[in-house]
């Protein structure tokens, strides 16, 4: 581990669920994680045992964080700055209560100037 801390968005741990090779520089950092991403990927339909067991397992490695009281004032502050779908503003949130950059691949995450972001390609 390099000693990097992201908050890492949905699609990260996607991408390495699935072994994307986009996210391979950044398989050894310390990953922080949202509720909200956990429950994604938890909560997705048609999802297999097998599935469910892999991102435990995934999870066990990663810090989840909650919704605070700090969360959710930082998510409204940003969502009436601008549209955003409300569990993107909390994985955002959740980064910029944290102060740590936000490792995503989703593009929309740019119109969110207060954040540091690190886009993946």
């Amino acid at each position: 581990m390099s000693g990097n801390r992201f908050v890492a968005d949905t699609n990260i741990l996607i991408y390495i669920l699935e072994g994307n090779k986009t996210v391979l520089p950044y398989v050894d950092e310390a990953f922080y994680v949202s509720i909200i991403t956990e429950i994604e990927l938890l909560g997705m339909k048609g999802i297999s045992a097998y599935e469910i067991s892999k991102t435990k397992q995934l999870l066990k490695s990663c810090r989840i964080i909650g919704l605070t009281a700090e969360i959710k004032e930082i998510a409204i502050m940003l969502k009436q700055k601008q549209r955003i779908k409300t569990p993107d503003v909390l994985i955002a949130a959740t980064a910029f209560f944290l102060d740590l950059p936000l490792l995503t691949a989703d593009a929309g995450f740019r119109n969110i100037k207060s954040i540091d972001l690190v886009l993946l390609s």
